[in-house]
């Protein structure tokens, strides 16, 4: 069991991503104002002290902490570090990301460091701060106080003596500058909250209005915590420490292993330190550690990582990804060994370029900012590339090396569907007003035979995900789409199951019984239904005569749901017997 602290947008990532794990777990809030939805996790409100804390511990089983609340609430994260300690369980801090700390800033450690040289000063340090800030009017400030518009907190306001002219209040949708020409502050008093606490927005705003800025900064987090700094590294945080409470686990794209590669070969190079795990930062600003770095002679300034694909069936699982820098006058990525290259239009770089996308491309400068070669390469990308959907996109000779967030979640749908949308992608860069959807090799064969004279390019798998499918070829303004589909998935499409995958939905034969009699079967047809196993056997179930009928029903159901999804464009159903003949 664990047992979160939350209250702030760390608490919400938290929630978001125990909540994919199906598993109970506790979110505590001091005040309980927060508005989040749980759905396996249990809601707590109001402080903990130590006594209290350890007791809920104790009764709950409660074998991991994980401290997502303010970083100022510097009791809050004592309390956690002591109850961890005394009950030797493991305790995570889910940190903000945080700016570099800016020269032109002037930073107090406390309160009683701040200036006293500007009249009018905007307190943003929250309502509990109000009563620290005190002593300042009594040396003459001026003081305005910005809080939250919460009833709570103008009642606290006001118990620490500030008057109703001084406060002013945070509204949703408010330009950070409205408030400071209102008020035409001097200086405005910051605490050091991070990018998720609005640092930089504040920062910002009264750079372009010329007043001055005050930061408290942030306090220090007791050493027994284990840090992140994103909801990708708590999942993997956790999912080491308490192995069981995510049923599958996350993994690393090959473009992370690749950053990863690099970051080592860097380190290497030019600081002569050869470090068994480094630092990574992924797309969405956070940092992971990654881990199992090999340093290789040959050639020079080369790094070898084992991609860990977690528990997604991944194809790529465990290959080698080297990296090799090359000291330059400019930055650049190349593709060696193993790594495809692109041949047609519709990718982020033209035929001819290694197929190394964006995003990875992205993360090695974002890591690197140096001016050095990277080129990559897999000694075992060519064989393993003919395994994945590599040479329908026409990338030839290699992998590719991809990944938009930088984690694989197992058995991702949100994966799946991104390589769906990049094969829409290449199909309507061919040129082509037509593409063919299909659930997978089988029926591709069949709609290939269809539609001779359209280049592979057009012909794009859906597997179970048919109303994604059509909602991308929708978003591409793709004028015809034709859905191939056999008759296992057709009889849950037609029921409005635009997923038809078995982990979600079963055949219904009630569902069935009922299509046939609007096929006009009779009733002894109908009744075979009850002693089916699969879907198929209806082709053998249904006389002859009834066949049209019946497949008619079936389209016209399937077409009742998948329509209205590319409503701009014109959408045909083949419905595919077990011999490949169309209905």
């Amino acid at each position: 069991m664990i047992l979160v602290f939350g209250g702030t947008t760390e608490g919400r990532k938290a929630v978001k991503e125990l909540e994919e794990a199906g598993n109970a777990f506790y979110y505590s809030t001091k005040t309980g104002e927060q508005d989040i939805t749980l759905h396996h996790g249990i809601r707590l409100d109001g402080a903990m002290d130590r006594t209290a804390m350890l007791a809920f511990c104790h009764e709950k089983g409660i074998r991991l902490l994980i401290d997502a609340a303010h970083p100022f609430a510097t009791v809050l994260h004592q309390t956690v570090a002591d109850v961890a300690t005394q009950l030797d369980i493991p305790a995570i801090r889910f940190e903000r990301i945080y700016p570099p700390r800016d020269e032109d800033i002037i930073w107090c450690d406390d309160y009683q460091q701040i200036p006293t040289d500007y009249p009018v000063l905007l307190a943003t340090t929250g309502v509990q701060t109000i009563s620290k800030l005190k002593p300042l009017e009594q040396k003459g400030i001026k003081l305005y106080y910005r809080i939250l518009p919460r009833e709570s907190s103008i009642a606290l306001a006001h118990k620490q003596g500030a008057m109703d002219e001084q406060l002013c209040f945070y509204q949703d949708g408010e330009d950070e500058k409205s408030i400071l020409q209102d008020l035409k502050p001097d200086a405005v008093l910051l605490k050091e909250s991070g990018l998720s606490g609005g640092f930089l927005e504040k920062v910002t705003a009264a750079r372009e209005l010329g007043i001055h800025l005050i930061a408290i900064k942030r306090p220090l987090t007791p050493t027994i915590f284990l840090q992140v700094n994103g909801e990708h590294g708590l999942r993997r945080m956790v999912e080491k420490l308490l192995p069981e409470f995510y049923p599958l686990h996350s993994g690393l794209t090959t473009g992370t292993c690749a950053t990863a590669a690099a970051v080592a070969a860097a380190k290497k190079l030019f600081e002569h330190e050869t470090p068994s795990s480094v630092p990574v930062r992924l797309p969405n600003g956070e940092t992971i550690m990654v881990g199992d770095v090999e340093y290789l002679d040959t050639p020079a300034n080369t790094c070898s990582i084992r991609k860990d694909s977690g528990d997604d069936p991944d194809v790529t699982r465990g290959i080698e990804i080297r990296v090799t820098l090359t000291p330059s006058d400019h930055f650049e990525v190349r593709g060696g060994e193993g790594i495809g290259t692109i041949t047609q239009q519709g990718f982020d770089y033209p035929p001819g370029s290694p197929a190394i996308n964006k995003a990875p491309r992205e993360m090695l400068w974002d890591n690197l900012k140096r001016n050095v070669i990277v080129t990559i390469s897999v000694p075992e990308g060519e064989a393993i590339a003919r395994r994945t959907f590599n040479p329908r996109l026409g990338i030839v000779g290699g992998i590719s090396i991809i990944g938009v967030s930088g984690i694989i979640k197992p058995f991702s749908e949100e994966g799946f569907i991104g390589s769906i949308r990049k094969c829409m992608e290449v199909a309507k860069a061919s040129g082509t007003d037509r593409v063919v959807i299909n659930s997978g090799a089988k029926s591709e064969q069949f709609v290939k035979a269809h539609y001779p004279e359209l280049p592979a390019a057009c012909f794009v798998e859906y597997g179970n995900f048919i109303g994604e499918t059509i909602k991308i070829a929708a978003e591409l303004a793709i004028p015809n789409v034709t859905l191939g589909i056999m008759l296992g998935k057709a009889v849950k499409l037609a029921e409005g199951n635009l997923d038809t995958h078995s982990h979600k939905v079963v055949m219904n034969k009630t569902f069935i019984k009922q299509m046939l009699g609007e096929a006009g079967c009779e009733q002894a047809v109908i009744d075979r239904v009850d002693g089916m196993t699969l879907a198929r056997e209806l082709w053998n179930i249904i006389p002859p005569s009834f066949l049209p009928s019946f497949c008619q029903v079936v389209i016209s159901h399937c077409r009742k749901h998948c329509a209205p999804l590319l409503p701009k464009g014109k959408l045909s159903i083949l419905l595919i017997d077990e011999q490949g003949d169309i209905h």
